[in-house]
């Protein structure tokens, strides 16, 4: 059941304070009004550019969309998907979206370290990217030798998947031309692959690699839902979900900013202490992909991959620069691409 809406909310507390009989047989009770909604900020509709949001890294903006918190910052916003990152960061520079949501690591990369954008607000601190082995095909594996001449499905449109891989195989100087690398275009194929026995591993997000998990068909090998288990893997937090935007963006709408930030700070604090219930009655239903058993599971185990303040993590900007593509940048030149400015303001603000 969603919020309820203004005329919903006024007859339900007439009806409690009818039940309760309070005030004087016959006298007539004032209508509870609802708290009026604060003054827009800003005229425009905020466009954030995201991948497809069903997957539960981005769960802290589903629930400061679903519960209001946008609005009571006095912003519009809009959540609009794009089927990969570069359409999404295409959008921001095309003037169709403002913000963008993307993995820390995508910012120093080339060619978009170039760009000079910002991140202001950083939902997760680990990528929720787990490799599972086949029990059915793999039945006696020991490790990242045991891949080779293998065929492993990966999440063609997750980049932190392919690092998640490569981390893992060089553990044992296996190199990745050594394994059957499948990219794997949507989950639903890469699950009837996996469960066909076409895919001896599979690297990829959930809730389909706990449900694998649940069902008996997959050893996990490397597991980056908890933050002790992403810092085994790329010796670091991996700063995920981060709200970033061109530099000027920040420099010109910081109110908008700030207000960005303590929605998805409030969201963040909320999702500290939410349980079951509370994300049934919050999260759309088609999140829950057919099994509102798996996902509650997913969340509870992944936790510990959402940052509590939204702060960047120390640390991770350091480790995905380490394990990023061609040079590394200098110290100075990462610290360019985040700041914690305003999420410093919101985590004083919600005592995050």
């Amino acid at each position: 059941m969603g919020p309820l809406n203004r005329r919903q909310w006024s007859a339900a507390m007439a009806g409690l304070a009818l039940a309760a009989g309070a005030g004087p047989a016959g006298a007539a009770q004032p209508t509870p009004r609802p708290a009026p909604w604060p003054p827009k900020l800003v005229d425009t509709r905020i466009v954030i550019a995201l991948e497809p949001r069903t997957g539960l890294g981005n769960l802290p903006l589903t629930v400061a969309e679903q519960r209001h918190f946008f609005r009571e910052e006095g912003l519009d916003v809009e959540l609009r998907e794009f089927p990969d990152l570069g359409q999404a960061m295409a959008a921001v520079q095309a003037k169709a979206a403002h913000v963008v949501c993307v993995p820390f690591a995508q910012l120093i990369a080339p060619p978009v370290h170039a760009l000079g954008w910002q991140s202001f607000v950083v939902q997760g601190r680990a990528p929720q990217v787990v490799l599972g082995v086949s029990h059915k095909t793999v039945p006696g594996f020991r490790g990242p030798a045991d891949l080779r001449g293998r065929r492993v499905g990966l999440h063609a449109k997750d980049p932190l998947a392919r690092r998640v891989l490569t981390a893992f195989l060089q553990r044992e100087q296996v190199r990745e031309d050594e394994v059957q690398v499948l990219p794997q275009s949507s989950p639903g194929a890469a699950l009837l692959a996996f469960r066909g026995g076409q895919l001896d591993a599979l690297c990829h997000a959930d809730p389909m690699m706990t449900l694998l998990e649940q069902l008996g068909e997959l050893r996990v090998a490397v597991d980056t839902r908890s933050l002790g288990g992403t810092t085994e893997v790329f010796g670091g937090p991996v700063p995920v979900g981060c709200l970033s935007a061109p530099a000027e963006f920040l420099e010109q709408y910081p109110r908008v900013t700030q207000a960005l930030t303590d929605a998805v700070v409030h969201a963040l604090k909320w999702l500290q202490t939410a349980g079951p219930s509370d994300l049934i009655k919050t999260v759309p239903e088609s999140h829950f992909q057919g099994d509102r058993a798996i996902y509650l599971a997913t969340v509870e185990r992944s936790r510990d991959a959402w940052t509590a303040d939204g702060l960047m993590p120390r640390g991770g900007p350091e480790a995905m620069n380490r394990v990023g593509e061609g040079t590394p940048l200098a110290p100075a030149e990462v610290a360019r691409h985040f700041t914690n400015a305003f999420a410093q303001k919101a985590k004083a603000r919600f005592r995050a």
